[in-house]
């Protein structure tokens, strides 16, 4: 199994194998490799400004290095 530097809980109702439990991980991984990324977060979200909306990537990516928004920035999830 590959240490993929992250920590993940899963819960079965029954006992299984090492191999399918190393399975299970390694389709976790996948999974979570193309969903965290960049381009999908910032897809999914819109960025509120004062007087107007972007869902330029950069503006959104830039807000959110911050550790506070900036007074009447709003970040908004589209789903």
């Amino acid at each position: 199994m590959k240490n993929h530097n992250r920590d993940l809980l899963l819960l079965y109702k029954s006992i299984v194998n090492q191999e399918a439990l190393e399975k299970a991980v390694e389709c976790l991984h996948k999974i979570l490799l193309r969903v965290e990324s960049n381009e999908v977060f910032c897809s999914s979200h819109e960025l509120v400004k004062r007087t107007f909306i972007t869902r330029e990537q950069k503006a959104i990516l830039k807000a959110v290095t911050l550790t506070d928004l900036k007074p009447f920035y709003f970040l908004i999830n589209k789903n």
